[in-house]
């Protein structure tokens, strides 16, 4: 195939190549109204082509090439050692690129591959997109996988995973499989996605809505938050609503909103529910703050409780010195040496050593050696032991009040 060579610190007028196109360093390329090159564009050293380009493949190596329109390869781009900036749109059907790739209008390629910075200020279209650095994008992102080993700045994304080392902010759209990042996860407008995976801060400022969450640190959430199960190893907070299957905090979890489940809540801290808590089961090791709480099996409490309307669970157990504000309802209730408590209404109450109750509404109860009670109303029976007391004389009745919640 014939070739077209450029000599170095060439300036050079062309329109149609026939067969390869070859620059040395520092050439320029005024475009008649474009180069269009039926083989091999080739560019050894910095070069500047003034109008747009379209070849069947493009190489360059070292130094910085610019292309002042379109960029279109019909077959595969590599620059090696090389920064390549395109004024136009690029399009291509492999890019690989060792250290910075800079577009101006719409990419797309079948695979990307940047070793430095990957920037486009429109859209990007691919079946997969590799930057080791960072990834900059001001339109919308379609791919299949996206791996950014540095950081990663986008806006609206629909993509299958994602994968950033470091730190990323993204404007919102659809992850349809997975996110894992490794810093920081920050999501400006609304996001629908598989699984998310954060080593540091997740942060939601819209409404987010996927399958399981696992941040190492913090998780920030200013409206609702739809999961399937949520585990955050230090801090979390919803501003609106959660929903999901199960939660696990290691420190302090906050929902400003309701928290409905279906699984199980497990918080090492404290947790506070602005409106109803519903769960399956609770543990708690420390506070436990909400308007109402409803537990459909068992509830553990290992430090305190504070409710306004009550707690109720089909089996209620307060350790060892926990406290309880407002009312216990359930079918069993246990409540530790040492325990605390105001009202507790269930089927199966039983006070063991040094517990203080004001008020007991149940089927059957039981009062443990110096446990105390300021009223007891049964329908069963009463079992005293040796030094237990209960401030006003028991009283058996026919039926029991009806029950908070």
């Amino acid at each position: 195939m014939a070739e077209t060579r450029i000599p170095r610190r060439s300036q050079i007028r062309l329109g149609m190549v026939e067969g390869d196109l070859r620059a040395d360093e520092d050439v320029r390329i005024q475009g008649d109204p474009k180069v269009t090159v039926t083989g091999e564009a080739r560019f050894d050293g910095s070069a500047v082509v003034t109008g747009g380009l379209e070849c069947q493949r493009f190489r360059a190596d070292d130094g910085r090439v610019e292309i002042g329109g379109d960029l279109v390869v019909h077959e595969d781009l590599e620059a090696r050692d090389c920064a390549l900036e395109v004024d136009g749109a690029l399009k291509a059907r492999r890019v690989d690129v060792d250290r910075s790739l800079r577009v101006k209008g719409p990419a797309d390629a079948e695979k990307f591959e940047v070793g430095g910075v990957l920037e486009g200020l429109q859209t990007l279209v691919a079946r997969s997109v590799s930057v080791g650095g960072k990834f900059r994008l001001a339109g919308q992102l379609t791919a299949e996988a996206v791996e950014a080993g540095g950081s990663a700045d986008l806006a609206e994304v629909k993509i299958d995973t994602l994968s950033v080392g470091g730190a990323i902010r993204m404007g919102g759209g659809e992850v349809r499989r997975s996110i894992e990042v490794g810093g920081r996860f920050l999501t400006e407008r609304e996001l629908r996605f598989g699984s998310l995976e954060v080593g540091g801060l997740a942060e939601f400022r819209e409404n987010g809505r996927g399958g399981s969450v696992d941040v190492g640190g913090i998780l920030s959430a200013n409206r609702d938050l739809v999961f399937d199960d949520l585990e955050i190893g230090g801090l979390g907070r919803i501003s609106g609503n959660g929903s999901g299957r199960s939660v696990e905090v290691g420190g302090k979890f906050e929902v400003h909103g309701s928290l409905l489940l279906t699984g199980r809540l497990e918080v090492g801290g404290a947790v506070t529910v602005g409106e109803a808590l519903q769960a399956e089961a609770l543990e708690i090791g420390g506070k436990l703050e909400a308007r109402r709480a409803v537990i459909t099996s068992t509830a553990e409490v290992r430090g305190q409780v504070n409710t306004r309307e009550g707690l109720k669970a089909e089996r209620i157990r307060l350790e060892r010195k926990s406290r309880a504000y407002g009312p216990l309802v359930g079918g069993t209730v246990e409540l530790h040496r040492g325990a605390r408590v105001e009202d507790v209404y269930g089927e199966q109450v039983e006070l063991e050593e040094k517990v203080e109750a004001r008020r007991i509404f149940a089927v059957n109860v039981r009062l443990r050696e110096d446990a105390h009670a300021d009223e007891v109303t049964y329908t069963g029976t009463l079992d005293l032991a040796r030094g237990a007391t209960v401030g006003r004389p028991p009283q058996k009745v026919a039926a029991l009040p009806d029950f908070p919640l």
